[in-house]
């Protein structure tokens, strides 16, 4: 830890500067990749790499998805966290609301779903399919699920 004083005056008082400098590194060479059963018979499983432990995340949960061709995710409303979608190679395929509405976005893309928001995660391309996806605040409250929709 860096630690610094430095002396001043803000008003009348002396003011002393403590910076903290901590971070953590998920490198993603590294990481352990697991099966996920497909949300649907005849998919082939996704693919699931922690990054909430590497990374030793405090304030979020986070994981890097791997979505073959054709796959997509149980649908679905979080409790209590915001969900983000950072979408890193490939096209991500969104059913987001009641009833859902589709919402299709590329690479450097970004989706936030606010808690109670029903949603799904597809990948309805010939590639596969990337993401990044970490909620806010790290406890989970659970989640409602639904029956799968085709749109």
């Amino acid at each position: 830890m860096f630690s610094r004083k430095t002396e001043g005056r803000c008003g009348e008082r002396p003011f002393f500067y403590a910076p903290v400098v901590g971070y953590h590194i998920a490198d993603g060479s590294k990481l352990e990749w697991e099966e996920r059963p497909p949300a649907a018979e005849g998919l082939e499983p996704r693919l699931t790499a922690d990054v909430t432990t590497a990374a030793e995340l405090k304030q979020s949960r986070g994981r890097i998805w791997r979505y073959p061709a054709g796959t997509r995710g149980r649908r679905h409303a979080d409790k209590a966290q915001e969900e983000v979608f950072v979408v890193i190679s490939g096209t991500l395929t969104m059913l987001l609301g009641e009833p859902p509405e589709r919402v299709d976005v590329g690479p450097r893309s970004v989706v936030a779903v606010e808690p109670g928001t029903p949603l799904q995660a597809r990948n309805e391309s010939d590639e596969e399919l990337v993401l990044y996806i970490y909620g806010a605040p790290p406890e989970q409250a659970g989640a409602d699920f639904f029956d799968d929709v085709e749109l």
